[in-house]
């Protein structure tokens, strides 16, 4: 039965090509658009398991590029019991880089505390230095930087050299290769002078890294520094910067509704009768708005916390979220590719079955049963699903590697083992769900009648 389809497929060699090319675009999109999620996935793993500890934004913030936090509080986190060191960073955009305008992919300057960075048992940059030295302590006060690997490639940089970014020229000590085209974009250098090359408060940070010693479970000491900073929040919000409860203004919309009360309890009753008939509604009023102000406390307690702080793996959540509505979208264009590739083929099987009706009509007459002839239309169906998938997920295949090696340092693809066994087992499924229509259009048809049509 195998050889006998393979046979009536190889006889309408033009027909039969234009539909496994039918199939196979369809399933080296299918390959080509799932390996940019998947790529996304892996990288952000990759990333965020080399980062053990915990990372302190302001909340709200999606990255911290747009977070800004009290350096201040760098000492105050120091001295929660359990925290064994803690790195302040402050973040800007590298919008110029030896005069180029830098947009796609973008380079971020880092203004790293050196002495408090290197204190870390883990440092990420400090670890992947494939090229002279990570910034030490010689280092502060000085306009010395560390570059990573696309960077100085992309720039014609070795250490040594003069690299100016946003007007400002720094020397290269050192160059960086994590391989994380998330990690690889970094500038790093003194946050001294970082604060005077950005013109960057000298009150605030970006965000915290914050190292744990081990003492306490991880969950134990998230929750002391949350209730250590608890109260500070949107509520507390002087300026940009964010202060202690103690320090700050009290709320406008609170001090509002405890000046009306006043204004109300100050108020001279107008006689006897009234004041008796109003004293309960009043007990009433009273005892409601110190419900709902005994409600809103409880609520501001945790909206005010100024600070998101997580360990680096649970960041994943928010990229799992978006990789999940990637994955939609990508099943939505995907599913077009797919349709015309069925369409495809069940036209070719119609026209191929059409052409062939005396010939079943015959080998009905010569005993094959319908099921023989469902059998034979699926089986050259299903052949023209697996030569689609087999050449679509090679071809998939191959171009995620001619896309990453193309473009090192803006894309990074993924087809996974699982992924391509994938698209080839739903490539012949596909196959032989095309086939059926005309599989059973031929079946219904009676033998003489067949014939007579031929």
């Amino acid at each position: 039965m195998f050889s006998f389809a393979l046979k009536n497929i190889l006889s309408r060699p033009t027909r039969s090509a234009l539909a496994v090319v039918g199939m196979t675009v369809a399933i080296l999109g299918l390959v080509g658009l799932f390996s940019i999620a998947e790529g996304l996935d892996q990288v952000v793993g990759n990333t965020l398991n080399r980062v053990p500890g915990f990372v302190a934004m302001q909340r709200g913030a999606p990255i911290p590029l747009f977070s800004t936090l009290p350096r201040a509080w760098t000492e105050e986190l120091e001295a929660i019991p359990g925290v064994r060191a803690v790195s302040p960073e402050c973040w800007i955009r590298a919008n110029v880089i030896d005069g180029k305008m830098i947009i796609s992919p973008p380079r971020l300057l880092c203004g790293s505390d050196i002495i408090r960075r290197n204190r870390l048992n883990i440092g990420v940059y400090r670890e992947d230095i494939i090229e002279g030295r990570y910034l030490e302590e010689q280092d502060v006060g000085t306009l010395n930087c560390v570059i990573s690997k696309p960077i100085a490639k992309e720039h014609n940089k070795k250490v040594g050299n003069p690299i100016e970014v946003n007007g400002q020229q720094l020397k290269i000590v050192g160059i960086y290769f994590t391989g994380s085209i998330l990690l690889d974009v970094a500038i790093i250098m003194d946050a001294n002078r970082f604060r005077e090359l950005a013109r960057f408060d000298d009150q605030t940070v970006s965000s915290f890294y914050i190292e744990q010693d081990g003492s306490v479970p991880d969950d134990v000491l998230l929750q002391r520094i949350k209730d250590h900073f608890r109260g500070r929040g949107p509520g507390n919000f002087r300026g940009s910067m964010l202060f202690s409860g103690s320090d700050s203004k009290e709320n406008p919309l609170t001090s509002f509704i405890k000046q009306v009360d006043q204004a109300l309890k100050q108020k001279p009753e107008k006689s006897n009768s009234k004041s008796l008939g109003l004293s309960k509604q009043k007990k009433d009023s009273e005892k409601r708005t110190r419900t709902s102000l005994g409600a809103s406390k409880k609520e501001a307690t945790v909206a005010d916390d100024p600070m998101e702080v997580r360990l680096a793996a649970d960041w994943s959540g928010r990229i799992n979220k978006f990789a999940e509505d990637l994955d939609l979208a990508l099943g939505i264009l995907t599913s077009l590719g797919l349709f015309i590739a069925v369409v495809s083929i069940i036209n070719t099987m119609l026209m191929s079955v059409t052409e062939r009706v005396g010939e079943f009509g015959i080998l009905r007459a010569n005993g094959w049963s319908k099921w023989d002839l469902i059998r034979l239309i699926t089986f050259e169906s299903l052949l023209l699903g697996i030569a689609g998938g087999l050449i679509g997920t090679i071809s998939g295949w191959a171009l995620t590697l001619i896309v990453n090696a193309s473009f090192p340092t803006k894309f990074e693809l993924y087809a996974s083992p699982n992924l391509l066994v994938f698209a080839f087992c739903f490539s012949a499924i596909l196959g032989v769900v095309s086939g059926l229509y005309p599989a059973i259009w031929a079946a219904q048809l009676k033998p003489m009648k067949a014939i007579r049509r031929n």
